[in-house]
């Protein structure tokens, strides 16, 4: 039996979670609020009141094999993106015992930049135009630097959706305009294809090694959201400049298509959605 501790046990985190306790590991969960702590002890976790924000939080962590960081950004928190992810990853490797063997930080494709739709992978120029690729590069490099970086393993993932989470659909449903532009490629990964893929690099991936997270089957926006509608029975997708200043704005400039070539080659992962077609179907069915 095998000790795991994750930060940032929430839509995927809480899936490998539930994959490791699966095979009878002790599975610590990081969080900062009490509530969150009652429903982990529930699912079987041991959950850890801490804030990788606050060092001080962060002096009694268990000893554990496997570190799994997976942190997203709170809109609403007091902390810049870069104070979460750089510095709350820097707070948390200075604190970690030397008991980790595994140490896996959940990236994203978001640190490429480029905008004309070429293929990118894990040797492409990385130029982050948004803050929180800006933010996700500087964190693999801190990384990398660090000592525990020779057994890490980087999960650059692209876009994740799943049960409970398919993005705009509501305003699909009520026949809304989508506040993105309609060209441009969506790259993406099904969440338990993702969580399954946590567990390979943990097995298998050698350290220090970066890998694109995505099912290597990119989409035109307008050609997902009329798939989407069609599946959902909804109106055609309609499109509108979004604000300038919001996050689909940002992420509008953004067009590249990624690989998973290296993910299928060296971590021996079988995508049980291989596209997004056959992700949204299973969703949407079993949502009926």
């Amino acid at each position: 039996m095998n000790t795991k501790l994750i930060f940032g046990c929430g839509y995927l985190g809480v899936r490998v979670a539930g994959l490791w306790r699966e095979t009878g590991d002790t599975v610590y969960a990081v969080t900062r609020r009490a509530d969150r702590a009652a429903e982990f002890r529930d699912r079987g976790l041991v959950p850890v009141i801490a804030d990788v924000c606050q060092q001080d939080s962060l002096r009694d962590l268990p000893c554990v094999d496997t570190v799994l960081f997976a942190v997203g950004y709170d809109r609403s928190s007091a902390e810049s993106i870069g104070q979460v992810y750089v510095g709350g990853l820097t707070n948390t490797l200075q604190a970690l015992s030397g008991s980790v063997q595994r140490f896996i930080y959940t990236s994203s494709t978001g640190v490429y930049g480029q905008a004309d739709g070429c293929w990118v992978d894990e040797t492409a120029a990385c130029h982050p135009t948004r803050p929180g690729g800006v933010a996700c590069i500087e964190a693999e490099r801190a990384l990398l630097a660090h000592p525990l970086g020779r057994r890490a393993v980087i999960l650059r993932l692209a876009g994740i959706y799943g049960p409970g989470r398919i993005p705009r659909v509501k305003q699909l449903q009520s026949g809304q305009a989508i506040a993105a532009p309609s060209e441009g490629y969506l790259n993406l990964i099904h969440v338990d294809d993702a969580a399954r893929v946590v567990l390979a690099a943990e097995a298998r991936a050698p350290g220090g090694t970066i890998y694109c997270v995505s099912d290597g089957r990119p989409v035109v926006r307008r050609e997902y959201y009329e798939r989407l509608a069609w599946l959902t029975g909804s109106p055609p997708p309609t499109f509108a400049p979004p604000l300038p200043d919001s996050p689909a704005s940002q992420r509008a400039g953004s067009s590249k298509r990624v690989r998973n070539e290296r993910l299928l080659r060296e971590l021996h992962v079988r995508l049980v959605y291989p596209s997004y077609r056959e992700g949204l179907a299973a969703i949407v069915k079993n949502s009926e």
